[in-house]
């Protein structure tokens, strides 16, 4: 790619970025299509992808999440936004499984734990919900404060481990 190719990108993602940030996800999109197809990168594809999640077009986004995810095997947030999208489209195994492959590269990451267990929850998984959330709560406690809002924990909540865990007892 040419030194200006590279410098257009450059700009259009900042737009775009700039864009998100202001809600004004079809904005983003706009920019994004005077990328020509064989510019985008990972950081274009998690873009695209971000817009469309913004937008609640969750299956569209799939795909350049996806994409998005193999560019940067690193990226938290391109992770939890295809978790996101695959939980919204009634797709919990895919979700998990996203979060899954982010734990291997990023396992003291307390986001991704909290997530998971809440996709795990919803999936009837009980042993890996709790442990993955006590594993979130002992990372960072402060995911203590989100879990009686918390809908996807509504299959556990009466559990007397679920509220052990909420306690503070640790699960491994």
């Amino acid at each position: 790619m040419t030194a200006e190719r590279h410098a257009r990108r450059a700009k259009i993602q900042r737009e775009a970025e700039g864009y998100l940030e202001l809600g004004m996800a079809k904005h983003a999109l706009a920019a994004l299509d005077r990328l020509e197809e064989d510019s985008y990168d990972g950081r274009a594809f998690y873009l695209r992808g971000e817009s469309l999640r913004a937008l609640e077009h969750y299956a569209e986004a799939i795909a350049p999440l996806q994409r998005a995810a193999h560019a940067l095997p690193d990226d938290l947030h391109v992770c939890v936004a295809l978790g996101w999208c695959h939980k919204r489209t009634g797709r919990l195994d895919l979700a998990i499984d996203a979060l899954q492959q982010a734990l291997i590269v990023r396992p003291q990451e307390a986001l991704l734990r909290y997530n998971l267990a809440c996709y795990l929850s919803l999936a009837g998984k009980k042993r890996g919900a709790l442990r993955n959330l006590s594993k979130a709560l002992a990372i960072d406690p402060d995911y203590r404060s989100l879990i009686e809002s918390e809908p996807d924990f509504d299959p556990l909540r009466d559990d007397p481990d679920f509220q052990a865990v909420c306690d503070g007892v640790q699960i491994d």
